[in-house]
């Protein structure tokens, strides 16, 4: 009980009173509606016999963005004409939240305009889209947490917090847009290791490397990120410890 009454006031203390409870529904929404959307795909792709099947009318297959589409444009309206007030506001935010993870589930389908799901490029492009989006609602609490900050800071140690934590947001967006989500989220956590990834190469299908590598320096990502394909990341850590100790000159005697 007493663990409960601390989240129930840390709840109360950093989200309902900060105003920020709509937005905080919404995020909880979408990570939970696209975590339950991926793991029923899995369920009915593997063919769980207690599990339920694909929705089907008329011998067509009914895609979960149609629901999730269909759940935006209704929510959509409602907050934008009606302004509900509260519960009703908190209510449309968690159904405005899930039909955003039903719809971006399916982001490579409704981009491509075929049904690339279970495909390399379907894969990626919904993993990227999803991480993205989730890291996107971190970064708006955290950014709405550090602007705060930086314009009620009365003296300069106060501030040069607020600015620590914007530099974060800004390496945590420039890390997602090179591939690095890992890279991402340490970034708004601790900003300095941010700097780790934001210098290094990007991916090489990334959305930094499309906008500013050239065929040369896209090349040459290709080839580093290549061979570290498919390795877990302890081997890929072993390996660069090894290229570092061989690097080291070796003294003489």
């Amino acid at each position: 009980m007493l663990v409960m009454g601390s989240v129930a006031s840390v709840y109360r203390d950093g989200i309902v009173d900060t105003g920020r409870e709509t937005q905080f529904l919404f995020f909880v929404a979408f990570l939970i509606s696209f975590g339950f959307i991926r793991t029923s795909a899995h369920m009915i792709r593997a063919q769980v016999s207690w599990w339920p099947g694909n929705v089907e009318v008329g011998g067509t297959h009914i895609h979960h963005l149609v629901w999730g589409i269909l759940l935006l444009l209704v929510n959509g309206y409602i907050g934008v004409a009606i302004h509900p007030d509260d519960p009703w506001r908190d209510i449309v935010a968690v159904l405005f939240g899930i039909g955003t993870g039903l719809t971006l589930d399916e982001f490579a389908l409704w981009l491509n305009l075929k049904d690339v799901y279970w495909s390399k490029q379907g894969r990626r492009s919904i993993d990227a889209v999803v991480i993205a989006a989730a890291l996107s609602g971190v970064l708006l609490i955290s950014l709405r947490s550090w602007i705060d900050l930086t314009t009620d800071a009365a003296d300069v140690v106060q501030a040069a917090v607020g600015g620590i934590g914007l530099l974060g947001v800004i390496l945590a967006l420039v890390n997602a847009a090179k591939e690095k989500f890992g890279m991402a989220i340490w970034s708004i956590l601790v900003p300095v290791v941010g700097l780790v990834g934001a210098f290094r190469l990007a991916k090489p299908h990334s959305v930094w490397a499309k906008l500013f590598y050239r065929h040369g320096k896209r090349d040459h990502s290709n080839q580093r990120f290549e061979g570290d394909r498919g390795k877990p990341f302890w081997k890929r850590g072993g390996e660069l410890l090894t290229r570092l100790r061989l690097r080291r000159p070796v003294r003489g005697t």
